[in-house]
């Protein structure tokens, strides 16, 4: 049987005696609720601190002078420098160790989130987010490679899961205490708050973090890591499932980098400790992502995808309306389709790649966080151009490109199911 099918991990230039899936820990296991919990607290401190300007764009705009589509740099420089670092971390996991790689990447992320208060200009304050989010590279596809190779099989959705679940809690906390915070005493106070909490986070994850047992160490050699992108590039479902996370990511960077401009504005002219309470809806989030096994389980990989789109689609069209509760719930809706799909997305990713996992990881969440700093930066230009409605046309735009996808999938999987039919 491949590697594919059994679930084992084969990295490339690794060692061939990697122990079997059923050495591997499972819920109620030894180890398995401290490794979550690590990889949870892993997931709070990156997205608390990937997005900790985000709620706080209407206030940095106002300090500096300067439009909305100008201060989203500040977000889309993070998850642009993420987006660009993750591949080459994902290689250095691949020599010296998944756990080795995220605890380096934490303390540099973390050292830097205590400069950006900081920050004297504009243009500095950009710089020192687009080098935390290229230091924030070596956690996301470390991750995930890490519970692809020490979890069993069964239980991966669930634990990538509650990873993912981590990145929705920290980016809700973040924007909720930067909201309140900067609303007394400023937004450089808010995010060195942050940074604070990322720190004690990032301690407790190396403390908790249990050695790996599964890890074999790959080769660093260039033609080796090309040989390993090309095979997943040319892979059609991994493809399919880096363009899902992209445009659902695009989604939801465009909605909540622009959100808190919406809501500043007439007929809601909301006080900016308000607006951080919006991001409760992130909890919303954290429930969609650590189910979505269960989802995948009762309607199929395919089917919680629509599902996601659905939700996702629905909640953008509901929040056009002028009425703050129905806008609210549309928030719900839209934090809970987008978790929802990243959850599914990313797992299968994991599952479906047969040897270097790490690359096939980050090669998705290059493909996420580009769809990140495009829906931040886009979403925040067509909120100028045509107000929220121009923000949420983007939106339905790159939903439909998620559905789109997934229907050629669809017909691809059966196209090849009555190939092998006929073959037999």
């Amino acid at each position: 049987m491949s590697p594919a099918s059994t679930g084992a991990s084969t990295i490339v230039g690794a060692d061939a005696s990697v122990p079997t899936s059923d050495s591997r820990v499972s819920p109620g296991g030894p180890g398995y609720r401290r490794m979550s919990f690590a990889l949870f607290l892993a997931g709070v401190a990156t997205f608390a601190l990937l997005y900790s300007t985000q709620a706080l764009l209407p206030l940095i705009s106002g300090e500096f002078g300067v439009a909305a589509s100008d201060a989203s740099w500040t977000v889309a420089a993070a998850t642009g420098g993420l987006a660009l670092f993750v591949l080459p971390m994902s290689a250095l996991s691949e020599r010296f160790g998944r756990r080795a790689v995220m605890t380096v990447s934490l303390a540099v992320a973390v050292t830097l989130g205590l400069l950006v208060p900081f920050a004297p200009s504009l243009g500095v304050l950009i710089a020192l987010r687009a080098l935390q989010g290229a230091a924030l590279a070596g956690l996301p596809a470390s991750a995930t490679a890490y519970l692809a190779e020490e979890v069993s099989p069964k239980a991966l959705i669930t634990a990538i899961g509650l990873f993912v679940a981590g990145n929705s809690v920290g980016g809700m906390s973040g924007r909720v205490i930067t909201g309140w915070v900067a609303q007394e005493w400023g937004w450089r106070i808010a995010v060195g708050v942050i940074g604070v909490i990322a720190v004690a986070c990032a301690v407790a994850f190396r403390l908790l973090l249990p050695a790996p047992k599964h890890f074999r160490a790959g080769s660093l050699r260039p033609r080796v890591l090309a040989r390993t992108v090309r095979d997943h590039l040319s892979n059609p479902l991994l493809c399919r499932l880096y363009a899902i996370g992209a445009l659902f990511m695009t989604v939801f960077g465009g909605v909540y980098t622009v959100i808190g401009y919406r809501l500043t504005e007439a007929p809601f002219s909301l006080p900016q400790g308000i607006i951080g309470s919006i991001f409760l809806v992130y909890l919303v989030g954290t429930v969609s992502a650590s189910t979505a096994g269960r989802l995948v389980g009762r309607l199929g990989r395919r089917g919680a995808l629509y599902a996601a789109g659905g939700t996702t689609t629905a909640g953008l069209l509901l929040s056009l309306a002028g009425s703050l509760p129905l806008v609210l719930a549309g928030l719900v809706l839209i934090t809970a389709g987008f978790f929802a799909g990243h959850a599914v997305a990313s797992s299968t990713v994991s599952k479906t790649a047969a040897h270097g996992r790490a690359q096939a990881s980050a090669l998705y969440q290059s493909a996420y966080y580009i769809g990140s700093s495009a829906g931040s930066t886009v979403g925040a230009i067509a909120f100028h151009a045509g107000g929220w409605a121009g923000t949420v046309g983007v939106g339905l735009l790159a939903v439909l490109g998620v559905v789109t996808i997934t229907v050629f999938g669809t017909r691809a999987a059966r196209l090849q199911r009555r190939e092998l039919t006929t073959a037999a």
